[in-house]
């Protein structure tokens, strides 16, 4: 079974945690990743499939549409995120919570679920920090999952929590969630109005840590942690044993490699994700959204990529970059070129179609006089 104590891990982010953020955390230094936060009624709407062809194992959602491709919504690399990944569903219902855990739980190594989002589009449902509300519904989830899901396939069950307005009612559902057979409480350290932007409230982790640990429940800690070493350095200075573990969230959708002791710079970072990317065919605008929060806006490149469309065209930018970060050659006439091309071939594409309809509807109107000729001559 996963251990989480100690750890540095990478947050759940939605779009940031995609395979390939994730991939390069791994690479420089990052114990664990958790997955994107996923809603428990998609989920369970995914078929799993093995993608031979990149060695993947991805859940989709089959299209509507005649020949269209099936919607990607999680894809996980098991040969290289074995043993580090723990999957977040968005629930608010205990059996959906064990229906869509139980949709992925042979490909993943633990499920945690999200009571800290306070974002409207998880907290309208029941869903993500309004679980901090209803407690009581929060543990009759956990303690399902930790049952039907955590029992039965040898995997850890998790939760990850905003503090409450004050220690004491913070303590008490800390006291709670920890008698439902969770393995690990990861605790982000700011109430749910409170934005990133606003410095977190760490006042309460010794005492959340006391109660863990009687629990047997490891802990994890979130909230405007940098990199490595000041991760290191907070630890120490809430005198707080080494098992208690980091998160770290927003500075790793910057630079996925701040889970080393020596990250790289941005303009290599974003190399190195590119290729990653690009090995596992993974969807443009998911590249350009991590490519353009690893480039400092004051950089011409993140112009650069957002005139990008391809990921040939991110390669092409990339493929500008010098050593120190600066541009070798402008590459947006290139990307205007690019694009005119790709506009000529479209339309091109559009009048062979259109013609095609045109034709099968010429031969569809024609059919029945012919089946007349036929008639009378016989």
């Amino acid at each position: 079974m996963v251990q989480y104590a100690g750890k540095l891990v990478l947050a759940p982010m939605v779009r940031a945690g995609e395979l390939p953020t994730r991939l390069l955390a791994l690479r420089h230094g990052a114990d664990l990743v958790w997955s994107p936060e996923i809603i428990d009624k998609k989920l369970i709407q995914c078929q799993r499939r093995v993608n031979g062809a990149l060695s993947t194992v991805d859940f989709v959602i089959p299209s509507n549409r005649e020949g269209a491709d099936p919607s990607i919504v999680f894809r996980t690399v098991p040969e290289l995120e074995h043993g580090k990944l723990i999957f977040q569903i968005g629930t608010s219902t205990p059996s959906l919570a064990v229906e869509a855990a139980l949709k992925v739980i042979r490909d993943v190594d633990g499920i945690d679920v999200n009571a800290g989002c306070p974002k409207h589009f998880s907290v309208h449902s029941g869903m993500g920090a309004a679980l901090l509300q209803t407690p009581d519904k929060l543990c009759s989830i956990l303690v399902e999952l930790v049952e039907k899901v955590g029992k039965v396939y040898g995997k850890p069950i998790s939760v990850k929590i905003r503090i409450l307005n004050d220690e004491e009612k913070t303590l008490d559902l800390v006291e709670k969630l920890c008698a439902t057979g969770i393995t690990n409480l990861t605790v982000h350290c700011r109430t749910t109005p409170m934005r990133n932007r606003e410095a977190p409230i760490r006042e309460y982790i010794p005492k959340i840590h006391e109660i863990c640990e009687r629990s047997n429940v490891s802990l994890i800690m979130n909230g405007a942690v940098e990199d490595k070493k000041h991760f290191m350095l907070l630890r120490k200075s809430l005198n707080l044993p080494e098992t208690v573990g980091g998160m770290m969230a927003d500075c790793a959708e910057k630079n996925p490699t701040v889970f080393s002791d020596s990250p790289l710079p941005w303009f290599k970072a974003v190399k190195e994700y590119l290729d990653i990317a690009r090995k596992y065919d993974n969807h443009t605008a998911n590249v350009k959204y991590m490519m353009t929060r690893m480039t400092p806006g004051k950089s011409p490149f993140y112009q650069f990529f957002t005139q990008c469309r391809k990921l040939s065209d991110f390669a092409y930018v990339c493929d500008q970059l010098d050593s120190q970060g600066n541009s070798l050659i402008n590459p947006l006439p290139y990307l205007a070129e690019e694009h005119e091309r790709e506009k000529a071939e479209k339309k091109k594409l559009n009048i062979a179609k259109s013609q095609k309809k045109a034709d099968l509807k010429r031969a569809a109107a024609a059919a029945p006089n012919e089946k007349n000729k036929k008639v009378k001559s016989g």
